[in-house]
């Protein structure tokens, strides 16, 4: 297998860019050596992806390559988590994280290394499970950065923790890992970093934002309760399907009519079920809504609003009953600190040259990543491009869109990728950590 050399990646990188002495540059000759295992492991994991909660073979693997370069290394933390740690000394502690799980979609990349894998999931169905979101280049990048800090402790003074987080996609793996002691069992981080697949950046560079970088994501269930009959006699009716078709409208009032423009917010009505025959009207019908925002109190203003206008379309309706509405709270909203931010992007910029480092937009998805900040510890994620440079000029060209994250066709550029995500993490880890 014919690698890059990282000298050669990181010349292409800074071509035409001076910038100051590269702290990260000693540590990351190491990668050159270690790429080849880094590329087996990565096809490892690709090809044997574990759903949320069931990443007990993902975990082993990781725990058994910590130990191996010295960390210490405790396994099932939170379910199927790992925390491992390495102390070096009196220093800032740092902590790393990456998450473990893939997603129950059915790979159609046609790569050779395509997952083939089936599993049962929460309900028992049988589903296909591939890493569409990329959980496999955070692992393997996660890895790498591990093994060249082991490997260069006279870099460096603190303690690393590498957290392998479980149930990423469930967005409730960092309050599991959290509730079984995270920050009191091990030591607790001064600051919290971990990188994230972009599926619409050029591999080979780095993506970041300062500030709320990810929603806050809630899904919402309401129950709209009328009185069913024969659709011939509507009259001796309580028609819930008219009450929904109204409630559904209404409720897009509110991010058009009742929030700041300036303040974003989105709320979509994902699912709508009532009824089971033309000439049935039922006596229920359910919506599902999504809600994202980033500040708090935005949210609330629309979780209030979203109450406010459910009930009073039900009472114009003369519903028999007031409507049942369920929240379940995802993931709260991703607030990368912007004096850290700052320090990673000039530290990362050192390496990778400034050209590839890009402030870009906040974006509506939600990551649980955000739990560690909340939980009083200075956080930033930082996202690496996944496009092969052709490929990113020729869709640009053409106004092609490219495969999201969680598409059965997306395919990061491998090697650009991980060594991208690599040096990423190393170089912010050493950013952080204390200095000799």
């Amino acid at each position: 297998m014919k690698t890059l050399p990282l000298l050669a990646l990181l010349l292409l990188a800074t071509a035409g860019t001076a910038h100051a002495a590269d702290a990260a540059a000693p540590v990351l000759k190491g990668l050159d050596g270690l790429y080849p295992e880094l590329d087996s492991l990565y096809r490892d994991l690709h090809q044997n992806p574990e759903l949320s909660l069931q990443e007990e073979k993902t975990a082993a693997k990781l725990a058994e390559r910590l130990r191996k370069v010295g960390f210490e290394v405790t396994q099932k933390v939170g379910g199927t988590g790992v925390v491992a740690v390495l102390r070096n000394g009196k220093g800032p502690t740092v902590m790393l994280r990456t998450d473990l799980d893939a997603l129950p979609v059915e790979e159609k990349t046609g790569l050779p290394y395509a997952s083939q894998v089936t599993a049962k999931d929460d309900s028992g169905q049988s589903v296909s499970v591939m890493h569409a979101c990329g959980h496999d280049v955070h692992m393997t990048s996660w890895l790498g950065a591990a093994t060249l800090l082991a490997r260069a402790k006279d870099r460096w003074r603190g303690t690393l923790v590498m957290v392998g987080q479980p149930a990423e996609e469930k967005g409730g793996g960092a309050r599991l890992m959290l509730k079984d002691g995270l920050y009191s069992r091990f030591p607790k981080p001064d600051f919290a970093v971990a990188i994230h697949n972009s599926a619409t950046a050029v591999a080979g560079s780095v993506e970041y934002v300062s500030g709320y970088a990810l929603a806050h994501v809630d899904s919402i269930d309401i129950s709209l309760f009328g009185k069913g009959g024969h659709g011939a006699y509507p009259h001796t009716t309580v028609d819930p399907i008219v009450l929904a078709a109204r409630t559904i409208l209404s409720l897009q009032t509110i991010v058009s009519r009742e929030k700041s423009p300036l303040e974003p917010a989105v709320l979509t009505v994902g699912s709508i079920h009532g009824g089971t025959k033309h000439n049935i009207i039922p006596d229920e019908v359910k919506l599902q809504l999504t809600l994202r925002s980033y500040k708090p109190e935005v949210r609330k203003q629309i979780l209030a609003a979203i109450e406010r206008i459910v009930n009073a379309e039900a009472a114009a309706a003369g519903a028999p009953r007031k409507p049942v509405i369920s929240l379940t709270e995802g993931t709260p909203a991703t607030y990368n600190d912007p004096a850290v931010t700052k320090r990673l992007v000039e530290a990362v910029s050192r390496t990778l040259g400034k050209d590839n480092l890009r402030e870009t937009q906040p974006v509506m998805g939600g990551e649980d990543f955000s739990e560690y900040g909340l939980a009083g510890v200075p956080a930033v994620m930082l996202w690496v491009g996944t496009v092969e440079p052709k490929r990113h000029a020729e869709a640009k060209a053409a106004g092609e869109t490219l495969p999201s994250l969680h598409s059965a066709l997306f395919a990061p550029d491998r090697e650009r990728t991980l060594r991208t995500g690599v040096t990423t993490l190393t170089a912010s880890a050493l950013e952080l950590l204390g200095k000799p």
